[in-house]
């Protein structure tokens, strides 16, 4: 097996999570405050970061994990019950 071939899959991995969130934030499905957007995002980004830091890329090495801290501090700064924003929840 390639490694190169799996680093580059699991970067469109995240990639894909991030752009989910966006995507369906933008078009008002989920909210970003809702555990779900919030999920996406700090998965997406986690993984990035991760292989951002193998590949010693290191400037989007910090980009994805101030990303990946400002999700998880969100989803724990979230109101308990995600029903209270409005919006549906994935």
């Amino acid at each position: 097996m390639d490694i190169g071939l799996n680093s580059e899959t699991v970067a469109f991995l995240g990639m894909f999570l991030i752009l989910c969130a966006f995507f369906l934030e933008t078009q008002n499905i989920i909210h970003s405050k809702t555990s779900s957007y919030l999920t996406l995002m700090a998965i997406g980004s986690g993984i990035l970061a991760v292989r951002a830091y193998l590949i010693e890329e290191w400037a989007f090495f910090i980009l994805e994990v101030a990303w990946f801290v400002t999700a998880v501090l969100g989803f724990l700064a979230r109101p308990k019950k995600d029903a209270e924003t409005n919006h549906l929840e994935l």
